[in-house]
């Protein structure tokens, strides 16, 4: 009896032993995650208050809204949105806000409707005669339509009408970013390919054009466009620095903003709060805006998944990415694996950029920065023809285009005429769309007083702690020296 006793209890003994440890791990991830969370809540309150361009939601239209509506109802719309920033935020500033840094002080030199154009709004560029085709331009999270002016413009100069639309909750304040979900911004994409096509009709050719969140959602409105034609099929897609993959941190970015819900931490639902002094983009950014972003991606990898299995990805339009190999925020490896290695043999290209080899900072890179390519991508033949801008030899800023055709192996080099500057260690995920001589984030802007600030010229040295935003700010590269072989790239996929 006593020893079955003791054998019948040895599954009770195991079972409150699994039962304490339970406890045991339960109470630890209880006190981690509040410890996380009192660390959050300290450091919202050491940062600065909200502003009005935090609290003041402008209503823009929301999907159901915009797919019923107009290319002029958007503008009109848009029209009164400004106005109700300028009534709202404009006309409510408390003194301290009122310096010359502050976008939204009308007597500021960022001020942007004192500009010739405001390129915060949605914009039409037509060609000198008869169009030959039409491109739809799509901006990036928190960004505007300013970001993507110049590449409209070569459009346009080679016979294409070029439309660029303002997303909704972006280019007013960045309070704005706090109700908009990403469902909008496909509606947005779908009205202005409907202008596109009423302006300049098939079987003349529509581009797509995106940059970062915009590049997920010209790839998003092309899957959709298999499905339902009536949405106007591009026969195109130029993808810059795509958000096809981002960081982990925004799977749970929701959770940071939970101690938003109590009024004394209204500040838990940013991310950021930065002085806006930037005229074109969004210095401050909220949570909501990092996980709808998050969403999107997602949505946009099962939907490529999706196609390919029914077969139907055969039928998308060829595509032609540029993404630099160092990008902090667009995952390198989700662009390849979740995009490139499904693609049909149907043209696509993609071309990256390395970083600076010549540098001699590779024992100040963080472990994992230089980025192996032969790590990254596989050895096989593709179905994408493939370009690596990179150095000519590790010892030489020449750079140089190595191409592998699709469906081969052999790699071909081609000098491109351009040198890596030796102050640039690499491109970043900001910088691709712009030239060189952009007035606002250039390196050598060709109009430094056009818009008040130029961020892209700023090389200065000092000591630390004088200025209102952290030096990352100023650091990241904010155009791209290869611009000239980018615009040329385009111009290859572009039919005359």
């Amino acid at each position: 009896m006593n020893r079955e006793k003791t054998a019948g209890s040895a599954p009770s003994v195991s079972w409150r032993r699994l039962k304490k440890a339970a406890v045991i791990l339960a109470v630890g991830v209880v006190l981690i995650a509040g410890t996380l969370m009192g660390v959050r809540l300290y450091d919202i309150q050491q940062g600065p208050p909200l502003a009005a361009w935090h609290t003041y939601v402008p209503e823009d239209m929301d999907a159901d809204r915009l797919d019923r509506s107009s290319w002029q109802d958007y503008l009109a719309h848009e029209e009164k949105l400004f106005a109700l920033v300028r009534q709202n935020v404009g006309d409510t500033l408390q003194p301290e806000d009122k310096v010359d840094s502050n976008r939204y002080f009308s007597g500021a030199k960022v001020y942007p409707e004192h500009f010739a154009h405001d390129w915060n709004r949605s914009f039409v560029l037509l060609p000198a005669g008869e169009p030959v085709g039409v491109a739809v331009l799509l901006h990036g999270l928190t960004d505007s339509p300013y970001s993507l002016r110049h590449i409209a413009a070569h459009y346009q100069s080679v016979g294409y009408v070029a439309i660029a639309i303002r997303m909704p909750g972006h280019g007013t304040v960045p309070g704005g970013l706090t109700e908009a979900h990403w469902e909008d911004w496909a509606a947005a994409t779908r009205l202005a390919v409907r202008e596109a096509r009423r302006r300049v009709p098939a079987p003349l050719p529509l581009h797509l054009v995106g940059f970062s969140n915009g590049g997920a959602l010209a790839l998003m409105h092309a899957l959709d466009a298999l499905d339902d034609p009536k949405l106007g099929a591009p026969d195109r897609l130029v993808l810059i620095s795509p958000m096809v993959g981002i960081t982990a941190f925004a799977r749970f970015a929701g959770l940071a903003g939970l101690p938003a819900v109590l009024p004394a931490f209204a500040k838990a639902a940013w991310l950021s709060i930065v002085p806006e002094f930037n005229p074109f983009k969004y210095n401050s950014f909220p949570v909501h805006a990092a996980r709808q972003s998050f969403e999107l991606t997602q949505t946009l990898q099962d939907r490529i998944a999706a196609q390919q299995r029914s077969g139907n990805l055969e039928r998308l339009p060829p595509v032609i990415t540029f993404h630099s190999v160092l990008d902090f925020t667009v995952s390198t490896r989700a662009l390849i694996n979740a995009l490139y290695a499904r693609l049909p043999a149907n043209g696509s290209d993609l071309v990256l950029f390395d970083l600076n080899r010549a540098t001699k900072l590779g024992p100040l890179f963080r472990r994992g920065v230089a980025w192996s390519l032969a790590g990254t991508l596989p050895g096989e033949k593709r179905n994408y023809r493939l370009t690596i801008v990179t150095n000519a030899t590790e010892a030489s800023s020449a750079m140089v285009a190595r191409v592998i055709e699709a469906n081969s192996t052999e790699i071909v080099e081609r000098p491109i005429g351009l040198d890596y500057p030796r102050e640039v260690y690499s491109l970043s995920h900001v910088a691709l769309p712009f030239p060189t001589n952009d007035a606002l984030y250039g390196m050598h802007p060709d109009n430094i007083e056009e818009f008040g600030i130029s961020l892209g010229a700023m090389s200065m040295r000092g000591e630390v702690g004088a200025f209102v935003i952290g030096m990352d700010t100023l650091t990241r590269l904010t155009s791209n020296p290869f611009y000239a072989y980018l615009i040329n790239r385009v111009d290859g996929v572009i039919p005359r």
